[in-house]
């Protein structure tokens, strides 16, 4: 019963999915903006609510319902670091293998560059004052509340960065444009932003309620399989929060949309690694144990391999299937 209601919350995000993207599309069109705001900014701060609401539920749930912080604070900061993690990993791997066959393994994957470059560079700022946060102690409140304001102020400059660049990249063709008739419209509604919103409403309501759906499910399953608090929040929940990144990410580079693919996950990177990791450093106990530390290692060398694939001329389809490796190598050593 639990694998049955498991695939119908699959399905829920499938068309959840679907339905978001489209609406996105039409208000980034609607908008003049470029595929880079479109993807980074509006997908993937819309399409990470479920993974953001997880840890803070978790963090302030638990210790105020049952008074077990420490269980509370292991699924939080195991939400917090997955939720990257699954994204520079195993989120870039299927994105490759759903254009591997029309593409070939070393076929050309052609996101705008800078906005990606951008992307990364934020992210791996962040990730790195993440990391160096783990060995501040706890005496040292100040520090750690000051690396957590520096983090959230530079998503900021980052949301700041990103819309400046919008209007030359539209100019140079980048501009966000719809392929397909807005859903809403096919039942013979006007496309107006109105009606834009209200798909997008729909949309992200049903990617919620069907990626919480899906978390309660792998929960109880996890709980019959005997996974602990940290491994469960680490590997397990991810999967499921991050569904609509991926979902909608495939989507789109399905379509030749290399630019919103990629936005849309490494978009998602930078928001997860500057204001969650932020609200974990002031919130948890945020220390270097073994899962933690190596989820962040793993990240940041599958951030830097794209960095640096990127700066040598070019994404290749085989070099984001490299990203899954890295996914599969952290799952080895933590469950070895």
């Amino acid at each position: 019963m639990v694998f049955l209601q498991l695939l119908l919350m699959l399905l829920v995000i499938l068309v959840a999915a679907e339905v978001f993207t489209n609406a996105l599309e039409h208000l980034g069109e609607r908008l003049g903006i470029s595929e880079g705001v479109t993807g980074s900014i509006f997908a993937a701060v819309g399409t990470a609510l479920p993974e953001t609401l997880v840890p803070l539920l978790a963090i302030f749930s638990y210790t105020s319902s049952t008074g077990d912080s420490h269980a509370g604070h292991d699924i939080g900061v195991g939400a917090i670091l997955g939720a990257p993690l699954m994204l520079a990993t195993l989120s870039i791997s299927l994105m490759a293998l759903s254009v591997l066959k029309r593409r070939g393994a070393r076929g050309h994957i052609r996101p705008e560059r800078t906005g990606l470059i951008r992307d990364l560079n934020f992210f791996i700022l962040a990730f790195i004052f993440a990391s160096i946060a783990m060995f501040i102690p706890h005496t040292q409140a100040l520090v750690r509340y000051g690396i957590s304001i520096l983090m959230i102020l530079t998503y900021f400059v980052y949301v700041l960065m990103t819309i400046k660049a919008s209007k030359a990249l539209v100019e140079e063709g980048h501009a966000t444009e719809a392929e397909d008739i807005m859903m809403l419209s096919k039942l013979g509604l006007p496309t107006n932003m109105a009606t834009i919103v209200v798909q997008l409403l729909i949309g992200l309501g049903l990617l919620i309620a069907g990626a919480k759906g899906f978390i309660n499910e792998v929960e109880t399953a996890a709980a019959i399989l005997g996974v602990s608090a940290l491994l469960l929040s680490l590997l397990i929940i991810p999967i499921a929060t991050e569904l609509p990144e991926k979902v909608n990410s495939i989507l789109w580079i399905r379509k030749g949309k290399d630019t919103l693919a990629f936005g849309n996950i490494t978009g998602a990177m930078v928001f997860q690694g500057t204001l969650l990791p932020a609200i974990g450093i002031m919130l948890t106990d945020w220390a270097p144990r073994q899962e933690v530390a190596l989820g962040i290692l793993i990240t940041l060398l599958a951030a830097i391999w794209l960095r640096y694939r990127i700066a040598k001329g070019g994404l290749l389809v085989w070099h984001l299937l490299v990203n899954g490796l890295f996914y599969l190598a952290y799952l080895a050593i933590v469950l070895s």
